[in-house]
């Protein structure tokens, strides 16, 4: 009996052994993985270095909780929590993208960047890194890093990766900031139905005066009269409302025949309360009216333009600049200033006499009559110097690349030809055009599908082989940074390069900054991608010298960044059509 009881115990002992890895395997959780201490040497190098990495193939947009990621590597003791729009994965990155690098380092770069008007390349790049789930950088809180997000967002207006934010992270401090953002950027738009649809984002649990009072408005806005009368009674058991505002929807109502005729500029909903509220509605705009006013005023066209005066002209011309009014009113009002024809006549002779209001109105309106191609020439780089003087730039650029686009050149003098040419300011997608391949140049050959994802590398690897066995035999041959480019970047996804060409001898011309490397070697991957956002800065990468190029390209392989660096690679190396 005691055998036959031991031999029980020695096989529930060998069917626990065999079960419990198993059960253990299927329980875990790739986003809430918590780290085991290390009990034998079975544990890789490699295989740790995994453990910090989102898995390749996981689409995080399909999440709406918050993400939770436990990392005793990081901080033992505590959850911590990520808040992003891209899986890192989508860009070679991983969760770790940031922890090596210092917060002040990350500050400092952000606000140079901050500082600049970034191509479109560059600020693709920064989005993709800024907005990648991830650990916080070393010294930076969990809502310090959040806040740098939402700022950026909310700063350059990015209404469109706002609500991207929103549906993919539930719940997380401020969230109300970048839900009001929404809300004012619709009502600056006049667009109060989709405005009324932002405010679905909002959590029965978020409570704000500003947007409750909006979500007040807007059901009595859609007609749902009871449900409003009952949220505003709850503001005011609640203590937050305010006078001005049940005045308001009272009015709105029917509870009152009488609303204040004060137009209340405290905030952008007091003030739309206010213009469709009072009969005969007029405000008078200020330098310091605030923009989204601003916005809204020429959106919703109270901005009168006849009887204006220089005063008031004047105010408009600086709300123009800083885009706070459409700048072709700006020429709407000057084509209605009158002046006799005399004035109009000697307009070229007599213009610096005027002060700087009339004199750009004067040009313009000379402008508008001029038949001669040459003189309207004249004429618009006169008013030009006129705008550049009163540092009114902005207001005039694309104005005057519009109206050199009109002018036929034909029979103009080279010398006009070229002032025109250059003044013009042309679309990105204008410029890019189709890709045209020409296997005679290394960097512009069909090579390039792979980068595209038109051909596989085996394919990739056959046309490798015929498209430099054409370019061996032009001995004048001279292989650019480009052509270098594209070769380490091959090398760099396991291609074969045929034996005659020598990469090391092709390459030893070109530096790699030291300061770049040392982030590289170190594997600071996010700030190093930052780094090279503030280098491509205003260019786009074709537009980029091929030096630069090459040690943009070079650093990205160093970080196996593949996918950013395709883009810079299909951006700048190819002719197009």
């Amino acid at each position: 009996m005691k055998l036959k009881s031991l031999n029980k115990i020695l096989s529930l002992i060998f069917f626990l052994s065999i079960i419990l890895p198993v059960l253990a395997d299927e329980k875990i959780d790739i986003w809430n993985k918590e780290k085991k201490e290390k009990t034998t040497n079975d544990i890789s190098e490699s295989d740790n270095k995994n453990n910090n990495q989102a898995p390749k193939g996981l689409k995080i947009e399909s999440l709406n909780n918050d993400i939770e990621i436990q990392d005793k590597a990081l901080e033992p003791s505590k959850e911590i929590k990520i808040f992003g729009i891209y899986d890192p994965a989508e860009n070679d990155f991983n969760l770790n993208m940031w922890s090596k690098t210092d917060s002040d380092n990350v500050k400092s770069i952000i606000k140079r960047i901050n500082k600049i008007k970034l191509s479109s390349t560059a600020e693709k790049l920064f989005e993709n890194t800024l907005l990648s789930f991830a650990y916080p950088p070393k010294g930076m809180s969990e809502s310090d890093f959040l806040n740098l997000k939402i700022n950026w967002m909310i700063n350059n207006k990015k209404t469109g990766l706002i609500e991207k934010f929103l549906n993919q992270n539930s719940t997380f401090p401020n969230k109300k900031k970048l839900i009001q953002h929404l809300v004012d950027n619709n009502i600056a738009k006049a667009n109060i139905k989709e405005g009324c649809e932002k405010i679905n984002f909002l959590d029965k649990d978020i409570k704000d005066n500003y947007l409750d009072k909006f979500k007040v408005y807007c059901l009595v806005y859609n007609k749902k009269n009871n449900e409003a009368q009952l949220q505003l009674d709850i503001l005011r058991e609640e203590k937050r409302s305010d006078s001005f505002f049940d005045n308001k929807i009272d009015f709105l109502l029917g509870v009152t025949n009488k609303t204040t005729k004060k137009i209340n500029e405290k905030n952008l909903l007091n003030f739309y309360l206010s213009s469709v509220t009072i009969e005969n509605f007029e405000f008078e705009p200020k330098e310091n009216t605030k923009k989204v006013i601003w916005e809204y005023l020429n959106a919703a066209n109270l901005i009168k333009l006849d009887n204006i005066d220089k005063e008031k002209l004047d105010s408009l011309e600086k709300a123009a600049n800083s885009n706070q009014l459409d700048k072709e009113k700006i020429f709407k009002i000057y084509s209605n200033i009158s002046f006799d024809l005399n004035n109009l006549i000697k307009a070229e002779d007599i213009y610096q006499t005027l002060d700087s209001v009339d004199a750009r109105a004067l040009i313009y309106q000379k402008y508008l009559l001029s038949d001669n191609e040459e003189n309207k020439i004249k004429l618009l780089f006169t008013l030009k110097d006129l705008f550049q003087k009163d540092d009114l730039s902005n207001v005039y650029t694309k104005f005057l690349s519009d109206r050199l686009k009109e002018i036929d050149t034909e029979n103009l003098s080279k010398s006009y030809k070229e002032i025109v040419k250059n003044n013009i300011v042309t679309e990105e997608e204008i410029k890019l055009g189709k890709i045209k391949y020409n296997d005679k140049i290394l960097h512009q050959s069909r090579l390039l599908k792979y980068f595209k994802k038109e051909i596989d590398q085996k394919k990739a690897q056959k046309d490798f082989i015929k498209i430099f066995k054409k370019i061996k035999k032009n001995r004048k041959y001279f292989f650019s940074a480009k052509d270098v480019a594209l070769v380490e970047s091959l090398i760099q996804d396991g291609f074969q390069l045929p034996k005659e060409l020598n990469f090391k001898e092709i390459s030893k011309d070109y530096d790699i900054p030291s300061n770049l490397l040392q982030l590289a070697k170190r594997e600071e991957s996010a700030f190093l991608t930052l780094k090279l956002v503030e280098i491509i800065g205003e260019d786009e990468a074709y537009n980029l010298d091929p030096e630069t190029i090459y040690f943009i390209t070079h650093l990205l392989n160093q970080n196996n960044l593949k996918k950013i660096r395709n883009d810079i690679l299909i951006s700048a190396l190819p002719q197009r059509s």
